[in-house]
């Protein structure tokens, strides 16, 4: 069992296994499993919106018993400059855990630990942990496994979502390829804590998918970055189409975690051809963060 789910950074291989394991079991069994959340009360602190995160952790909550609380910034004194630790001590002694999308990656932190009760990263400005298992457990799906597999990311070298794909990348051994303008790219002292030779950041979109089993992209411009179009000019070149994809391996496959911006980042027909997998991922997000809601010790709980 895990205590909250922070960050990709903060486990390792067996956990992130272990954890998409449990999230094959429970989309095979779906309406089916047992129900462990029954009797709880989950608090969910979206300061960002959403739409697939909203909807998978309000149903995967039901399906397994518990009863969600949606609570935008709008509705909570957050909004009115309440600071975290306050928020995280009053809903500790109420909720039985609490899923937080927000922007500091440190409000996630502080908030776990001055509640007292279980954390979910659902998403901030540093990492995304949740899409990263939604993202493996589809590739594991479509093509086996990634043993063997070179993973492509063609965008923001230092974005949430490569910040996660490269933890994942050291812990689970598989070669990840970052294709991102020079000035995206991961500093050195990021790359240095990580130290996984089989990460490598280019400047060539080409030369990442070149024979990549995954490519993956995002959005150039992350929540919160709308107005910097001087960052979008410099991804020139960075779109994820026919002319880029004609060098990857025979049976690819492509991701992107949604919202897509066609035309940007992803060309309409790429989009469409690769729309089976990239719905399948945004499904999968269910099943991953039910494993996530499997795994977590409840709050005062210990091992014996």
């Amino acid at each position: 069992m895990i205590d909250h789910l922070l960050s990709i950074e903060e486990l390792n291989a067996d956990v992130l296994t272990s954890l998409l394991d449990s999230a094959d079991l429970l989309k095979a069994s779906r309406g089916r499993h047992e129900k462990p959340l029954a009797g709880q009360s989950w608090a969910m602190i979206f300061t960002k919106s959403s739409t697939r995160t909203r909807v998978s952790f309000e149903i995967g909550i039901r399906e397994l018993g518990g009863n969600p609380m949606f609570l935008s910034k709008n509705d909570i004194q957050l909004g009115r400059g309440e600071p975290i630790r306050d928020t995280a001590r009053v809903l500790g002694r109420m909720a039985h855990g609490c899923v937080i999308r927000t922007y500091a990656q440190r409000d996630v932190v502080d908030f776990a630990a001055l509640s007292g009760i279980p954390t979910i990263n659902a998403l901030t400005d540093d990492e995304h942990p949740c899409q990263i298992l939604a993202d493996l457990m589809t590739v594991r799906e479509k093509l086996g496994g990634w043993h063997g597999r070179r993973i492509a990311f063609v965008g923001d070298g230092f974005s949430n979502m490569t910040r996660s794909w490269m933890w994942a990348a050291k812990y689970l051994g598989f070669e990840l390829v970052i294709a991102s303008p020079a000035s995206c790219r991961p500093p050195p002292v990021f790359l240095l804590e990580l130290d996984a030779p089989n990460v490598t950041i280019t400047e060539d979109p080409v030369e990442a998918i070149e024979g990549a089993d995954v490519i993956n992209t995002d959005v150039w411009l992350s929540m919160g970055q709308e107005n910097q179009a001087e960052k979008e000019a410099e991804f020139g070149g960075f779109e994820v189409n026919d002319r880029l994809l004609a060098g990857a391996a025979d049976g690819h496959i492509v991701l992107h975690c949604l919202p897509a911006y066609r035309g940007k980042e992803i060309s309409e027909r790429v989009l469409e051809a690769h729309a089976d997998t990239i719905f399948q991922q945004a499904e999968n997000r269910l099943h991953a963060q039910k494993a996530v809601l499997v795994a977590l010790r409840p709050a005062g709980a210990t091992d014996s």
